[in-house]
Parts: C-alpha cells; structure tokens; sequence
C-alpha cells in the first residue's frame, strides 16, 4: 500500500457510560510512542475511551518511503487519523512533541477540543531550557548538526530523559527506554528524527499563533508539570496562566516523562478533570 500510512493505536473501550464516555485523544512525545501512556489507559481504560496513536516515525506506526518528516507532517497525519475514527470532540492530552502536533491540530479543528491536559508540552519562550534552545538552534547546513542530533539518539540518552529530574531513578521501569530505543534503532528511524529536529523551530515559530488560539477559545485546561524537565523548566508550565488564568496547575517533583513515576498522583487528576469537562 504505496504511500498510505498504517497508524498504530491504543484504545480503551469503557465499562462505563458506553457512546457518552468522555474521549481523550493521547498524543505521545518524543522518542516514545503510545506505549508512554500503557499505563493510564490501564488505570483509566474502563470510565473513559482513551486513544492514543504512534505518529509516523515512532512506534508501530508504518510510512512509506519517501515520507516527509515535519511536524505539519505528523499533525496532518493526525488529523487524517481523528477523522478515520470520526473524532469530532475529545479532551486532548499533549505531552512534549504531542504539544506541537495538537496544537496543530487545535488550531485547525478548534470544534474538536473539549479541553487540555498539559503535561510538559512547552508553548512559551520561557519553558525552553538552554538545552532545549542549543537543540533547536541546530541546522541541516551546519557542519557538525547532525552528528550532535544524532548523539541524542543513543540508549544513555534516551534512559536519562527518562530518569533525569526524577526524585528516585528506581521508580522508572526500564520498560519505556528500551521499548524507545528499540524503535529508533529501526531502519530509517534515526533519519526521521534528524528531520524532526530540524524542523523544530517551526514550533517555536507558532508559539504567538497558540497563545492567541488559547486566549481566543479558553478551553478548560490541566496543567500537569515535571519540576526538573531537562528540556522545559517550571515556566514553561507557569506561562499558560497568561492566556488560561482558570487553568488548573500542578507542579510535580518528577521529571520529563511524569507519568512514569508519578502515575498515581495524576491519574486522578486527569479523572476528575474528565468527568468536569464532560459534563
């Protein structure tokens, strides 16, 4: 099938309130998948439909040759997907490059949107660390930029993203690294992810159009932040109270990936959040 891309995802299918459960698209981060969010759907899966898709690139998801890695590309993709599977209102649930790509999506399909999670999905200029600007200051022309994108790609980086910033390292099961390694040790992986890191500063560029479409449209949000992100700080988080003062904030001891070790204290956050937003 030339040319199609073959999305892969996870669904929950509710025990409760059948068709009029609330719907919560999951968009992954980066170098994860949907497998990041396993364990919430586990805990979650029978109140809500939780759906959450690899882009292309990651995880199971299959592009053909000659794909085009941006992250116009990805959101387009989902955007085909939400379509597919006639999502016309959902809770989003942005994380890290999930925030791009729903944004992306948010501002295209403003309908859709019943409401935000946030957890560590940056849109201001102060939520990116001096490592987060370094990595998106590189380009494709810049002798050297590539290599220092690729050293990014290696099993003891992607296990620190996954450790840094945490409390208590032993939390973290090795589960979601070497599940993420795995991935982007695939043929043409590591490509894909040269092309995404070079189009990163178009996010960046976008950041005034997602404010304005936060001020604009106000949706309920829960903001759900890793103090010691390595990539993007407490600000960052802080700074959607400017366009969503009801937003509903808490920073967490963590890290990047929160919800590994801090499962237990969002999971309900996220549940409580949904059965307001839904009604």
């Amino acid at each position: 099938m030339s040319g199609i891309v073959r999305v892969f995802y996870r669904e929950s299918v509710p025990d409760e309130g059948g068709d009029d459960a609330p719907v919560m698209l999951l968009l992954h981060g980066f170098p994860s998948a949907s497998h990041q969010f396993r364990r919430l759907i586990d805990v979650l899966g029978s109140r809500y439909r939780l759906i959450a898709p690899d882009y292309p690139g990651f995880g199971h998801t299959e592009a053909p040759a000659g794909f085009t890695y941006s992250f116009d590309a990805l959101a387009g993709v989902m955007e085909g997907f939400a379509e597919r599977l006639g999502l016309t209102r959902f809770v989003m649930y942005v994380f890290d490059f999930g925030a791009p790509v729903g944004f992306r999506l948010a501002t295209r399909h403003p309908e859709w949107i019943a409401g935000l999670v946030v957890q560590n999905g940056n849109a201001y200029e102060e939520g990116l660390s001096d490592g987060a600007r370094a990595f998106i200051a590189l380009r494709p022309d810049v002798e050297g930029d590539e290599d220092r994108v690729r050293a990014l790609l290696t099993l003891e980086m992607t296990r620190g993203q996954y450790e840094g910033g945490t409390t208590d390292p032993r939390l973290v099961a090795p589960d979601g690294w070497t599940l993420d390694q795995h991935f982007l040790d695939l043929p043409g992986r590591k490509e894909a992810q040269v092309a995404l890191a070079f189009d990163y500063h178009t996010n960046v560029a976008r950041y005034p159009l997602w404010q304005a479409w936060l001020r604009e449209h106000r949706p309920p949000a829960l903001i759900t932040w890793g103090r010691d992100d390595m990539f993007f700080p407490e600000p960052g988080a802080r700074a959607y109270l400017r366009d969503l003062p009801d937003a509903e904030l808490h920073v967490i001891d963590t890290g990047h990936f929160a919800l590994e070790d801090r499962l237990p204290e969002i999971a309900p956050l996220v549940a409580a959040f949904l059965d307001r937003v839904w009604r």
